[in-house]
């Protein structure tokens, strides 16, 4: 199998090469391009490629005006760090999207799909189920901005930047703010799951959910578990379960 790869930065060019024969030790990298005009370049002075590994954010614009200065017809697998492109990658032969920094398994996966295509004379692939599936996948999800409560024989809004965590004590859920008022949630910790920006709010355990910025102190715990300091306090334990240490530490060091 005969390789392009399109990338800017040399550092990806080499994990992505190095993942590339780790999935597939056969394939023959012909050429490594960085920009719109050298891949261009490239693209009129060789035979076509069986495959393009193509990063959409190159140093001169976006990937995409290739398509528009040559006719491309290989299929492509495109990378980027932006979610946002991925319909209009669809649109340009595109194999597969995958999201940077590349994993083996997806690489692998996008590797295993353009060879079923190859050998099952397929020119391309069903778009308007992809569209509809990615349309889904990355459609904007409206998280909640405030939580209506009562406060003694009123009720007030709290916006959910200035919440610490949630946590509930088995019959109750709760929430603290930062600037530690404590408030009763009229929502179970699995309707929250829907409501909360994963990018701000983690759900830690069964009872408990932690934003990013309530975290003062994480510390080992046993069970292969953590234990952490919450700021505001709280009086219960904060643990991270062991099922979702791997994670937490993902979402923490994002």
């Amino acid at each position: 199998m005969r390789i392009l790869i399109v990338e800017d930065e040399e550092l990806a060019v080499k994990k992505l090469q190095k993942t590339l024969h780790a999935v597939y030790p056969a394939a023959e990298v012909v050429g490594i391009t960085e920009s719109i005009k050298t891949t261009v370049e490239w693209l009129f002075s060789h035979p076509q490629p069986d495959l393009i590994l193509m990063d959409i954010e190159l140093c001169d614009g976006q990937s995409f005006e290739i398509f528009n200065l040559f006719d491309v017809k290989s299929p492509v697998i495109f990378t980027t760090s932006y979610d946002e492109f991925a319909l209009k990658a669809f649109k340009v032969n595109s194999v597969d999207y995958l999201l940077k920094p590349v994993q083996k398994e997806e690489l692998q996966a996008a590797i295993d799909k353009y060879q079923r295509l190859t050998a099952e004379h397929k020119p391309g692939i069903n778009l308007d189920s992809l569209v509809k599936e990615l349309q889904l996948k990355l459609q904007p999800k409206d998280f909640r901005k405030r939580f209506l409560v009562k406060q003694a024989q009123k009720l007030v809004s709290v916006d959910v930047e200035d919440i610490a965590y949630f946590y509930s004590d088995g019959r109750l859920n709760f929430f603290k703010t930062e600037d530690n008022k404590k408030f009763v949630v009229d929502y179970t910790m699995d309707e929250l799951e829907d409501m909360l920006d994963p990018a701000r709010f983690f759900r830690i355990s069964r009872s408990f959910y932690v934003s990013v910025n309530c975290i003062d102190k994480i510390d080992d715990y046993f069970g292969n578990r953590l234990i952490l300091a919450l700021r505001p306090s709280v009086d219960k334990e904060a643990l991270v379960s062991r099922e979702k240490v791997t994670d937490f530490k993902k979402w923490m060091g994002k």
